[in-house]
């Protein structure tokens, strides 16, 4: 009986030295600091971060395709002309300015989101590392603190621009429709 107590106390004093050496190499490394090992840490986080940074490049891509149509609009603005389908014309006319719009909103809403699951996948991780370590220091804590606030960082920056955007963007659209909108009447009242 003295022999499989002592096998396994060797098996279980390798065990603990293992994670020991494990736990040393990990803190290592996350005391090299980078950006794309903040975004890239696990699959999760890497994951949530390509999310949040194509939505942000494709409502840039939107907010800019905005910004020169409506610069296109100050230059040679947009006209009822008598001959035109009074019926159907507004709507016709506004399209182009409205479109899109969906989109800007939609990652205004939801990026905020993603970004706190990316918060609340790092604050889980620091919590696993300290169950790992069993002691709740600072080189513990950090680098799943960091993916925290790194991810939630990334999903403002996607957001607020697309909601500002969206804001101006379809406020803008809505005057658009009201000035063509009382064009059409007095056009139709005329006839």
């Amino acid at each position: 009986m003295a022999i499989c107590d002592q096998n396994a106390y060797q098996k279980n004093l390798l065990q603990r030295w293992y994670k020991r050496k494990k736990n040393e190499r990990e803190r290592n490394m996350a005391n090299n600091f980078s950006l794309l090992n903040l975004f890239t840490s696990d699959w999760m986080t890497l994951l949530v971060s390509l999310v949040l940074v194509v939505f942000s490049v494709m409502s840039w891509a939107v907010i800019i395709e905005k910004i020169r149509l409506w610069r296109m609009q100050k230059k040679t603005p947009v006209k009822i002309k008598p001959t035109d389908n009074l019926a159907v014309i507004v709507d016709r006319l506004i399209r182009p300015f409205d479109k899109n719009l969906w989109f800007l909103s939609m990652v205004a809403y939801i990026s905020p989101f993603i970004g706190l699951f990316g918060t609340v996948w790092g604050v889980m991780d620091s919590f696993a590392s300290i169950g790992v370590n069993q002691s709740v220091s600072i080189g513990v804590i950090a680098p799943g603190l960091a993916v925290a606030l790194g991810t939630t960082a990334l999903g403002l920056i996607a957001a607020v621009p697309a909601g500002i955007a969206h804001q101006v963007f379809a406020k803008k659209s809505d005057e658009l429709y009201d000035r063509l909108e009382d064009v059409r009447r007095e056009l139709k009242s005329k006839k």
